[in-house]
């Protein structure tokens, strides 16, 4: 018996159910550091300031259910804004569906566990500061974050 292809490979990003959409976020963090944009140029810079609310070290929110009353920039993603934001990671896999890729090795939809995230060098886990400590974001300007991860 030949089994049934994975719901990403079959179902639109806009067709997704609540459930399906929030298991494609591997919990790599990328998208809740901190990013600094040039206003004479536009262009984007990366820190390793994370949201107050990211645990540094798991990388998991520690308050998700209620985020945007904590947080008040907070983005929920959309199938419809994926297209217009620049500054989520080159492998994350909302963008990575949006363009017409698959999955990487890693993602914890393939591999089955998240630690992949970590050993493929995806995650934020472990190179961010938190808000809370760190001092002026320009302090902490990186490229990682924008860099798809070492392994595909």
């Amino acid at each position: 018996m030949t089994a049934s292809p994975p719901f990403w490979e079959t179902t639109a990003l806009a067709d997704m159910t609540r459930s399906e959409w929030e298991s494609l976020c591997d919990g790599c963090g990328r998208c809740c550091l901190h990013k600094l944009r040039d206003d004479d140029t536009e262009e984007l810079y990366y820190t390793s300031v994370a949201c107050r609310l990211l645990n540094t070290k798991t990388c998991q929110c520690e308050n998700y259910p209620n985020r945007h009353r904590k947080v008040q920039d907070c983005v929920t993603l959309t199938p419809d804004m994926i297209d217009t934001l620049d500054w989520l990671p080159p492998d994350c896999a909302y963008r990575r569906l949006a363009e017409g890729r698959g999955l990487p090795a890693w993602h914890p939809l393939i591999s089955g566990t998240p630690e992949t995230v970590i050993s493929a060098g995806a995650s934020a886990a472990g190179r961010c500061i938190s808000e809370r400590r760190a001092g002026a974001l320009e302090d902490y300007i990186v490229t990682w974050p924008g860099q798809p991860a070492a392994t595909e």
